[in-house]
């Protein structure tokens, strides 16, 4: 049933928001006359890799750089690519991915393979389900940029901060998914681009009604700033990354 709904409503959104997709390529277009769409690869169910689609909201050859991690002062991110950020334009064609089988419209959100080398084997169980445009950790971490914006190495910031609460937002989800489940969060989504604290709200009384660890729930109540933490399945804070 999860299928049935994911290739329904990827038609829906794509024939909804394919004007606004061509649009907004456009405008990407005109200003670098490059290609206006990114399709870097991620890793997805079982491990296997797959293209993802994107508008793109960088410059040329971003990906370079080898900093996988965007935070909101970035000089990567063009005028216009701050724009669609800000309202997730640039994610719309994910739609397709759906379509197509290699992601699903609610799931972890998928990786690169760098970051997936470091999964721990609890982390590895989150490849056991279909990657997706958005997820828990989406709507909890939607202020990303802005948590690892002083950070020194954002990659090692991500890894410290961000994915240690990430992954086990996606183990919450692997466990407990369901249809209503995924409904909620698509809903949840699309209120935290108008309010993210209202978002959060939701995700906790979701983690609330599934027995989420205290621990969990503060951290999406941000009770305290976050502090470095090791990921699950790990007993050591993460000091390296392969680059």
């Amino acid at each position: 049933m999860k299928r049935c709904l994911d290739v329904i409503l990827s038609i829906v959104a794509l024939t909804v928001f394919g004007p606004v997709i061509i649009v907004v390529a456009i405008l990407v277009w005109r200003q670098d006359s490059h290609w206006p769409f990114y399709s870097p690869w991620r890793v997805g169910r079982d491990g296997k890799a797959f293209r993802l689609f994107k508008l793109r909201s960088m410059i040329v050859g971003a990906d370079k750089s080898r900093v996988d991690t965007t935070i909101d002062n970035d000089s990567r991110i063009t005028p216009l690519g701050h724009r669609i950020r800000r309202f997730k334009i640039d994610e719309l064609p994910q739609f397709a991915n759906v379509f197509l089988g290699y992601m699903s419209l609610v799931g972890p959100r998928p990786n690169i393979d760098r970051e997936v080398n470091l999964y721990s084997v609890e982390e590895q169980r989150m490849l056991s389900v279909r990657p997706g445009i958005t997820d828990l950790s989406s709507i909890v971490f939607s202020d990303l940029g802005t948590i690892l914006a002083e950070a020194e190495d954002a990659n090692i910031a991500y890894n410290q901060l961000v994915r240690p609460w990430k992954s086990r937002l996606a183990l919450f989800y692997v466990d407990h998914n369901s249809i209503w489940m995924d409904i909620r969060i698509l809903w949840l989504t699309f209120v935290a681009v108008l309010n993210s604290d209202c978002a959060r709200d939701g995700v906790i009384r979701i983690l609330m009604t599934h027995g989420a660890s205290a621990a969990l729930v503060s951290v999406v109540r941000r009770d305290q700033e976050l502090t470095p933490t090791a990921p699950p399945g790990l007993n050591n804070v993460v000091t390296e990354r392969e680059v």
